[in-house]
């Protein structure tokens, strides 16, 4: 059967072309009867799609595509309730392939594209696409976004097991291909959707998570890492100790960490000089969050700088964009115009209530004073007026 014969599949009835294809695939070496089967069309299909690994072996791409995309349209006529143990077969078939690597991601697309929006089934699929797209470095040719994602695990209806085991692929997936950064806010998203009863089940994803938040530059707010179930499983360990010193501690609280633990610090993979870096910019960070000014004696003391160093660590600062400021250089001051907070208690919350609610206030009484102006405006004139003639 060429591949003509596969695209005039459209004028055939479904039996007819399980038929074309168990013919086909006999030819090219698959051990499969040239008959159907009196158990019907599902079984009929199933045992084309486990005959079709010599799709991978005999024939050329473009004859490939033809084939699958054959099956594919024979797979989305079938009943969603006989659905499961088909499209599971042809994934995990299409996933074996051992080349075509564009096509197998396209095929596992075009299945994707094919099902209800709905269904559950499309989780299977992705989760190869995630397999297939990360051991080819070809993960940009995958949705990755974190928002997407979400609202299908919504639409699917997914068990926490499966929503866990999802993100654990597209974390891999993205690390395999180089998106550190994107592939940290997926751990973290995945670490959320544990509870105490079961956080000790992701304690390596969680040691994980804190090693690539401390190790990524970029990152230099981290406690939300604290309020992870799996992290507060840690506590008491000294990677959770460590990961403190990041979100609240200081320079100085570091280097007795690592003059203590040296050993385990390096073991973790992490650059001492990286990490003291590190620790000095939010050391800085520390020290103006409740400051409008402060002195370059000052940096140059608690960040442990010669003088000549004050004034290129305040660029780095700027660079950060958690610290909007300026450098006095005749004073030798630095003026603090905005910081961020690395951490946000139950004070600062509170604190936010209050500036929120005197916001609030002041509006009132603006739009209160407005009122009067223009009731002002709208009073009625008593008297006549002078007469002019």
């Amino acid at each position: 059967m060429s591949t003509a014969g596969v695209a005039g599949f459209i004028d055939l009835s479904e039996c007819q072309q399980a038929l074309e294809l168990r013919g086909y695939l006999k030819q090219l070496g698959a051990e499969i009867s040239e008959e159907n089967s009196e158990q019907g069309f599902t079984y009929d299909l199933f045992k084309v799609i486990d005959a079709s690994d010599v799709i991978w072996k005999q024939t050329a791409e473009i004859e490939a595509e033809a084939l699958l995309n054959s099956i594919i349209s024979l797979i989305l006529i079938i009943p969603p309730d006989q659905l499961d143990e088909i499209v599971v077969a042809f994934v995990e078939k299409v996933v074996k392939g051992d080349k075509y690597t564009t096509l197998k991601l396209k095929m596992l697309s075009n299945l994707f594209n094919g099902l209800e929006e709905r269904s559950q089934l499309r989780y299977n699929v992705y989760c190869s696409l995630l397999t297939v797209a990360g051991s080819s470095h070809n993960i940009g040719n995958v949705e990755t976004s974190l928002s997407k994602i979400k609202k299908w695990i919504g639409l699917w209806n997914l068990s926490p097991e499966k929503v866990q085991n999802l993100y654990r692929l597209l974390y891999e997936a993205l690390l395999q291909n180089d998106v550190g950064e994107v592939a940290t806010r997926v751990m973290i998203e995945m670490l959320s959707t544990f509870t105490e009863d079961n956080a000790s089940q992701a304690r390596s994803e969680a040691h994980r998570c804190i090693v690539s938040c401390i190790a990524d530059p970029s990152i230099l707010i981290l406690d939300n890492l604290l309020a992870l179930k799996p992290v507060k499983f840690l506590e008491g360990e000294l990677i959770h100790d460590l990961l403190t010193i990041f979100v609240s501690g200081k320079l100085q609280q570091y280097e007795q960490f690592y003059q203590q633990n040296t050993d385990f610090v390096n073991s973790l993979g992490l650059v001492h000089d990286a990490n003291l870096q590190k620790m000095r910019l939010l050391t800085f960070i520390s020290m103006a969050e409740n400051k409008r000014e402060i002195h370059f004696d000052a940096v140059q003391q608690e960040i442990k700088l010669s003088a000549d160093e004050v004034e290129g660590f305040i660029i780095d600062v700027v660079r950060t964009k958690k610290v909007l400021c300026k450098m006095d250089q005749t004073q030798r001051k630095v003026i603090i115009n905005y910081c961020v907070q690395r951490t946000f208690s139950k004070h600062n919350w509170i604190h936010l209530k209050d500036r929120l609610e005197s916001w609030r206030n002041n509006l009132s009484r603006v739009q209160d004073s407005l009122h009067s102006v223009v009731n002002l405006g709208t009073l009625p004139i008593s008297g006549t007026m002078p007469n002019r003639a």
